[in-house]
């Protein structure tokens, strides 16, 4: 028989869901998407949307005052192709990256490991070598400005010396010395940045591997390039494309480089962005869609060279040291002499009447098990006569 409170469970009607129980699945839901969605949104408008509408503005003749006009396709691209001035900035864009890149690496590495040591005040001179990167590229332009100039601290010396009398500033006259002036700027601005970034992959390489060194014989110098770079090879690769990429965009220092801001009375030090900005906001009026061709061909360059960069420095960091290579009769000569130093070892350890367990040596060099030369039994009874 069924009880009377059965009957009322039975008989009683499913519980409805509140609106907060409904409002609080739809928050855990939702709630996510809502707090990463500022990215999304920032970037879309200004990340996405420039992109695609630089695409609609590269296809098309584009003045600045009166906007859109015909479609053009790909003859905005031909006509930067065709143009001198095109090539001449790239030269010099890949001219100040390889003079500025290279040493710039160097010290970078330099300074880590000085700072890895056991130094005095460490925070005070890894805080010190940060100081370049803070300081804003227009400070750091007129800062260099002022030493490159005519009667700077440079010029005068290098002219006392013997050294370019034949011009008034070789800074802005010579393009090898303009480039060299710009990547300095470059190398002051990002030697410490990428010089933090080596030593924090330098802190992280095991101390157990410089005490092995230590104990082989390396000095300093030795463990730098045995233990050292090897180990933060993957950071190498990191710092190297990332001052590919900002490298080949430079812009701000060579836009402040002099007073008029044109890349220098014959385009020496004019580089591909500051040809594009002159293209875009300089004279010229109605080529926005060449500066918008410029951009796009620059983009294809900048991921042509970092994809190269990148698989070069990929495969240099990734290669190890083969094994040496030994002949078979070599092989067989040196474990036939292991095989006789280990028996020779062997009989004169029963010679001398010492008790051994190792047995004969086996085919490959090791002890086939343990094989005595007695019984058991006789063995038990010979230890018990040496225990008496």
């Amino acid at each position: 028989m069924a009880s009377p409170l059965e009957g009322t469970v039975a008989q009683r009607a499913p519980r409805r869901v509140g609106i907060g129980q409904k409002l609080s699945k739809w928050d855990v839901k939702v709630s996510p998407y809502l707090y990463i969605s500022p990215f999304f949104i920032m970037f879309a408008i200004f990340g996405l949307f420039p992109i695609v509408f630089n695409i609609v503005v590269a296809l098309h003749e584009w003045h600045r005052r009166t906007g859109m006009g015909a479609f053009r396709g790909l003859q905005n691209f031909q006509w930067v192709l065709e143009q001198p001035r095109f090539w001449n900035a790239l030269e010099n864009t890949f001219s100040i990256w390889l003079i500025g890149g290279i040493p710039q690496l160097i010290f970078a590495l330099f300074i880590a490991a000085v700072l890895d040591q056991n130094l005095r005040a460490k925070t005070f001179w890894r805080m010190s070598v940060l100081v370049p990167y803070v300081v804003m590229p227009v400070a750091t332009a007129m800062i260099f400005g002022q030493i490159f100039a005519t009667h700077g601290l440079v010029v005068p010396h290098l002219q006392s010396m013997g050294l370019f009398t034949d011009m008034t500033n070789p800074f802005f006259v010579s393009r090898w010395m303009s480039h060299v002036a710009i990547a300095t700027m470059g190398n002051f601005q990002w030697t410490g940045y990428n010089a933090l970034i080596f030593l924090a992959a330098m802190q992280a390489v095991p101390r157990e591997l410089y005490e092995a060194a230590t104990v082989d014989g390396a000095g300093r110098l030795r463990q730098f390039f045995s233990v050292t770079i090897p180990s933060i090879r993957p950071t190498m690769v990191f710092v190297i494309l990332t001052m590919t990429i900002g490298g080949l965009q430079v812009f701000d220092t060579v836009r402040l480089f002099d007073a008029s801001g044109q890349g220098g009375s014959n385009q020496q030090w004019e580089t591909m962005v500051l040809y594009l900005y002159n293209l875009a906001f300089g004279d010229w009026q109605n080529r926005l869609g060449e500066a918008a061709a410029v951009g796009w061909l620059f983009a294809i360059v900048i991921i042509v060279f970092t994809l190269i960069n990148f698989f070069l420095t990929r495969r240099i960091s990734g290669s190890e040291a083969k094994p040496s290579k030994i002949s078979h009769a070599a092989h067989k000569a040196a474990v036939d002499k292991a095989r006789e130093s280990a028996a020779a070892s062997e009989q004169a350890a029963r010679d001398a009447g010492v008790l051994t367990t190792l047995g004969d040596v086996s085919r490959t060099g090791h002890p086939e098990g343990f094989h005595f030369d007695e019984t058991p039994a006789a063995l038990l009874e010979s230890l018990k006569g040496i225990g008496h």
